[in-house]
């Protein structure tokens, strides 16, 4: 009797060791691969952070947050992190089955333009019936591009760059008049003297302290998989916790991409903490009026939709 009692512990404690290290599975779309809030994942990954957390991301790198929609809907993509947030309402007000399950920046401190040091243009004021470059319809950028453009009521030409490796291109040989980028990417060749920055999305009064890029997923995945979202989300607060207080966080960003460690060093104090808070969304009212005004959608959603996009799992106490 005492040998079977003996056995059965030992089975309970084999199939609660299996319960405990099975993983998870979660398909990941990030875009712009290299930027600094987009490396939350990749970063907590290799820190071993989503496998404490019983979560297995397989991370699908792509050029925008956009281009994640059709996949997110039809279910080839389970998350998509790093959204314009005005192109997300856009696409739930025509009634795709999207939620929003995180905030993933605030402000716009890292989105910034530049042009070749040899170019003429020294500001926005130069901008004027130029090729100002995006990355891809209904991203941040675009929504920030035209937010600046609206704000210093400039007429321009924007134009669709792509991701930061290919927008960097068109910039340097002169296929756009002015690039976009986000930090780190450019630091180094602006400390060079090779490219000069001549605009900030943070120079968009209407952006500071207001939601910009949010972490979607679909109507299914929060019905029937809502526990693995907020043990997703536990790791993601942790990863993020890490790269503002590991040299280890840093070195790991620094190879993501593919700039000098003392780059990679200057980002946290460019990009606050603060500014990647996961749990609030901040002036939904204001992000919904420059979505309408920049066309992204032609009205404002309900207090009942918005509860309906909106299901972020509460910060743990």
């Amino acid at each position: 009797m005492k040998a079977a009692v003996l056995l059965l512990s030992a089975a309970a404690a084999f199939l609660g060791a299996g319960s405990a290290s099975a993983q998870d599975a979660l398909k990941v779309a990030v875009p712009q691969r290299g930027a600094w809030d987009t490396s939350i994942t990749e970063i907590g990954i290799r820190a071993g952070i989503f496998k404490k957390h019983a979560i297995d991301v397989d991370l699908l790198f792509i050029g925008g947050g956009a281009e994640a929609l059709g996949a997110i809907i039809g279910g080839s993509i389970d998350v998509a992190v790093s959204v314009g947030i005005s192109t997300v309402l856009g696409s739930f007000s025509k009634g795709a089955p999207l939620r929003i399950f995180s905030a993933e920046t605030t402000g716009q401190p890292d989105i910034y333009w530049f042009v070749p040091a040899q170019s003429p243009i020294r500001g926005v004021a130069d901008f004027k019936d130029k090729t100002i470059g995006y990355s891809v319809n209904g991203s941040s950028s675009h929504a920030a591009l035209l937010a600046l453009l609206a704000q210093e009521k400039i007429t321009a030409k924007p134009t669709s760059t792509g991701g930061v490796t290919p927008s960097f291109t068109s910039g340097m040989t002169g296929q756009v008049d002015v690039a976009w980028t986000t930090i780190p990417i450019g630091l180094k060749e602006i400390d060079e003297g090779t490219i000069r920055a001549v605009a900030h999305a943070s120079d968009v009064v209407s952006l500071r302290n207001r939601t910009v890029r949010v972490n979607i997923t679909s109507a299914r995945m929060v019905e029937t998989r809502k526990a693995v979202l907020d043990r997703y989300m536990a790791a993601y607060r942790e990863s993020i916790d890490y790269m503002y207080s590991s040299p280890d966080a840093l070195a790991a960003f620094a190879e993501i991409a593919n700039v000098p460690l003392g780059v990679a060093q200057k980002i946290p104090g460019r990009v606050p903490k603060s500014a990647l808070s996961p749990d609030q969304i901040v002036g939904m009212d204001a992000i919904m009026a420059e979505a309408i005004a920049t066309k992204f959608m032609s009205a404002p959603l309900t207090k009942e939709q918005i509860a309906n996009l909106v299901r972020m799992p509460l910060p743990p106490q």
